[in-house]
């Protein structure tokens, strides 16, 4: 046959080749398309439904592309992606952002038929119902439970206060949680009756009940039975080292966790003891305490508007929820507390946390509820840290609240478009002037004609500037004009504007205020520049000395801050600046100084975003000195040595003035990074305490993304923040220009 083909013309070697590849893709098929599944899983738990997926495609024949997204970045993804066509078919998320999601129209409606096949009354069919609809596959209930490491705790504790009066080894502690933490102080403000939302959606967390959660947890603290100040991560650490009896988490701990030692797992215990056996420094009660009720939550497939569309994907949700060989993936590798446990045989510590669903309350799906948190939290935190009696706290919450979830205009008129159009109109009439005076000062035609090649080059740039800087600037703008959710945005014109300028109506120096904020930021740049620059001529003065020996060694050392992902520097800088296991409070422990609450005031969050924020920054000033002093001709230095001149003289009237070109636009372009600079605010002191240390482009974050999404609101925000910027940058350049002037005229 080989030889038969080869005997054949050019010409018909190509029909045959045609046809047999023809033959080859008919014979195949069309590919299936892709399942594109959003999650926020990570450990064991993704694990768990990666090989769940897999066994489902191996099934079905079909294909699965999972994409994990950052917890705190997924509802964003979401809002944005669903509504345009480029988002899942189908993701994972827990029911609290229902409400949401259903107004918004992200998810579609379950089939009646479908709910009946899989789901049975309870718990994960009433979170997965809105307005007598079902929505979603339930796959996983989360909830609270008291972990319990039984070397130290045998026995399950009748209580909070018998768990703290237990014998346990020197420097142990008693319970770890995150303490500051309104989801975990949600199980407390249930107790005394009190709640996030009201059932008629307004804010809950108001009057005695609420009082009383924050005066427990404060006692607590004051104590010393629980620690302070912990994150997730801590409470994970110290429990895995044996520094702490119990901790109070959820299911997902025990994914990430291996336990060398034996643990045990009990929904929380009641908050007192009877009062005829009263421990010593407990409360007076007349009996069992209330019971602390936390927030239970139920994690389920729900299906976008298009994948809907695609059976498929409806076969897929249903196999993740009930099929059990899912079941048995997610409950053994996952450590998840399944929906649907029936004929599955779960591990231990999975069936005690099972059994929280009988004490815990549903996690409203109320819009509003994205809202309460953040007033929750800072009530909490003001509290604990003592700045505030329990009782104002909570009336700081509530006005947090409402000021979050201010309705636009507040019944007023929408406002007539005309003023925009005129702004708009006289932008572009500037423009138009600005070109015919350009025309006529230069001859365009022949211009374009001498530089065509050059222009050409450069099309390409100007048309991804143009997609990827002034589009996002012109939709920021338009946004800014808008309130409301992205689903229902309702036109207010200036409005947002207006409220930012005018500080909402508050004090212009109050709490939260534009201005405010705006001098923390002032403040912030000049003062981590004038280190950046300091710190970074200085090293690289140093480092440009021909006599240094080891300079390679000292350079990569000093560049290793810059080279390092900010994040991952702001990570460990916070971690080095808590207050109990900190290597900073270690180090001043060392000689003698007091631990210091690093984040309990302005003047010490301010501190440690500063410090980290200069290890930062410093290597870039560092490496342009020493790349200008290069440039620097040897034979002028020379001359200032042999005229008598001074090491400190020869720096100051040669070197310096030479390097000043070179320093300029760095200082320029280090003030605009500094000014913007998000991360190092947000990670490392959260912006604590109660969002004094927020620089604006954090504030306008929050507005966004934690109080009830006010996306206009943070739009006109990032206006105002380029404004300045632009302001800023060109009173920086005429600034150099004049000052560098002024210098040649001296000369």
């Amino acid at each position: 046959m080989n030889v038969a083909f080869l005997g054949l013309s050019q010409r018909n070697r190509y029909v045959v080749l045609g046809i047999a590849l023809s033959a080859i893709t008919v014979g195949c098929g069309p590919e299936k398309p892709s399942i594109f599944v959003w999650h926020a899983y990570r450990g064991d738990e993704e694990k768990a439904l990666e090989q769940a997926t897999r066994r489902w495609e191996e099934k079905t024949g079909n294909h699965v592309d999972l994409l994990a997204i950052p917890h705190g970045a997924y509802a964003a993804k979401l809002e944005a992606a669903i509504p345009h066509g480029h988002g899942p078919d189908l993701f994972i998320d827990a029911h609290e952002r229902l409400g949401s999601f259903v107004r918004d129209g992200l998810v579609a409606k379950v089939d009646d038929k479908e709910i009946q096949a899989f789901a049975t009354e309870g718990a994960a069919r009433r979170a997965l119902t809105v307005a007598g609809k079902g929505y979603g596959f339930p796959l996983a209930s989360k909830g609270l439970a008291l972990i319990v490491n039984r070397q130290f705790v045998p026995n399950k504790p009748a209580s909070f206060e018998a768990l703290f009066h237990g014998t346990y080894p020197a420097g142990i502690k008693p319970l770890a949680y995150e303490i500051q933490s309104a989801y975990g102080q949600a199980p407390f403000v249930h107790a005394f009756g009190s709640h996030f939302i009201a059932a008629d959606g307004t804010f809950g967390f108001v009057g005695e009940p609420a009082e009383k959660s924050l005066d427990l947890v404060a006692g607590w603290q004051k104590r010393g039975v629980v620690v302070p100040d912990a994150d997730g991560a801590l409470v994970s650490q110290l429990f895995a080292a044996e520094r702490v009896a119990a901790v109070i988490s959820g299911p997902w701990f025990l994914a990430d966790f291996s336990a060398k030692f034996p643990i045990d797992v009990y929904p929380l215990p009641p908050l007192y003891v009877p009062a005829d056996v009263p421990p010593a420094g407990a409360p007076a009660s007349t009996g069992d305490g209330p019971l602390p009720r936390p927030f239970l939550t139920v994690e389920a497939a729900f299906l976008t508007p298009d994948g809907a569309t695609r059976p498929e994907v409806h076969d897929l949700a249903n196999f993740l929820a009930t099929d059990p060989d899912s079941l048995r993936l997610r409950a053994t590798v996952g450590k998840q507390v399944v929906a649907l446990a029936a004929g599955v045989d779960l591990p231990a510590t999975t069936v005690a946390f099972g059994k929280v669903a009988d004490q815990a309350e549903l996690t409203p799906t109320s819009p509003a509820m994205r809202a309460t948190w953040v007033p929750v939290e800072q009530a909490l935190k003001k509290v604990l840290r003592g700045d505030a009696t329990s009782h104002d706290a909570v009336l700081e919450a509530g006005r947090r609240f409402a000021d979050a979830t201010k309705p636009p205009l507040q019944g007023e008129p929408p406002p007539k478009k005309t003023p925009l159009f005129v702004v708009f109109g006289m932008i572009l009439l500037g423009a138009v002037f600005a070109a015919i005076k350009q025309a006529k000062q230069t001859d365009i035609r022949a211009e374009l004609r001498r530089s065509k090649t050059a222009y050409a080059y450069v099309t390409h740039a100007a048309i991804i500037v143009a997609l990827l800087v002034v589009a996002p600037l012109v939709a920021g703008a338009a946004t800014s004009l808008y309130a409301g959710t992205r689903s229902d945005p309702t036109y207010v014109g200036f409005t947002n504007y207006i409220d930012i300028l005018t500080a909402r109506g508050g004090a212009l120096l109050g709490h939260g205020s534009f201005y405010l904020t705006l001098l923390v930021t002032v403040l912030w740049t000049i003062i981590n520049v004038f280190f950046h620059v300091s710190i970074g001529l200085l090293l690289g003065v140093v480092l440009s000395r021909e006599s240094l020996r080891l300079k390679p060694l000292y350079r990569t050392l000093l560049i290793l801050p810059w080279a390092i992902p900010s994040y991952v520097t702001a990570l460990s800088w916070k971690g080095m600046f808590h207050k109990q296991y900190g290597a900073v409070n270690g180090i001043l422990h060392f000689f003698g100084v007091a631990p210091v609450s690093w984040f309990s005031k302005f003047s010490t969050a301010f501190t440690a975003n500063i410090t980290t924020n200069v290890w930062l920054g410093f290597p870039f000033m560092m490496v342009v000195t020493m790349g200008a002093l290069t440039s620097i001709p040897k034979d002028v230095l020379e001359a200032a040595d042999v005229d008598g001149a001074t090491p400190w003289q020869r720096f100051r009237y040669v070197t310096l003035p030479l390097l000043r070109p070179a320093l300029l636009p760095s200082v320029a372009l280090g003030a605009v990074w500094t000014f913007n600079m998000f991360n190092v605010v947000f990670l490392v002191s959260e912006g604590e305490p109660d969002g004094t240390t927020d620089i604006l482009v954090s504030d306008a974050y929050r507005w966004a993304f934690t109080r009830d999404a006010q996306y206009g609101y943070a739009a006109a925000y990032a206006v105002v923040i380029f404004g300045i910027l632009f302001l800023g940058s060109r009173a920086l350049q005429w600034l150099g220009e004049r000052f560098s002037g002024t210098s040649e005229a001296s000369k």
